[in-house]
């Protein structure tokens, strides 16, 4: 993952912020996948917020490393893992035409 990426959030998901937690669910055909539910905790509703499409990645460390007092190291691994899991359960992508 090159840190000046910029991922964008699949276009068919339903998300909703509960109590501090995110929580998403994918969408075909118009109803709901209730048999993928994803929650994010405070760190993870945190970077889905984020992900945008214009942020990059060094700006969504960044962000995290100052919100919650972690080194640059531990929000730079913690950040590129979790955006590597959300890439492979196709809930983003790389933002192809964000310019870098």
């Amino acid at each position: 993952m090159a840190s000046g990426q910029r991922y964008i959030k699949d276009t068919k998901l339903v998300t909703r912020s509960i109590a501090g937690e995110t929580i998403i669910v994918p969408v075909a055909s118009g109803v709901g996948d209730l048999d993928s539910i994803y929650t994010l905790n405070e760190v993870g509703s945190t970077i889905w917020t984020l992900i945008d499409g214009r942020r990059s990645v060094d700006e969504i460390v960044d962000t995290v490393g100052s919100e919650y007092e972690v080194t640059p190291e531990d929000a730079a691994r913690d950040v590129a893992d979790f955006i590597t899991s959300l890439a492979s359960e196709g809930l983003v992508s790389v933002n192809e035409k964000a310019e870098a």
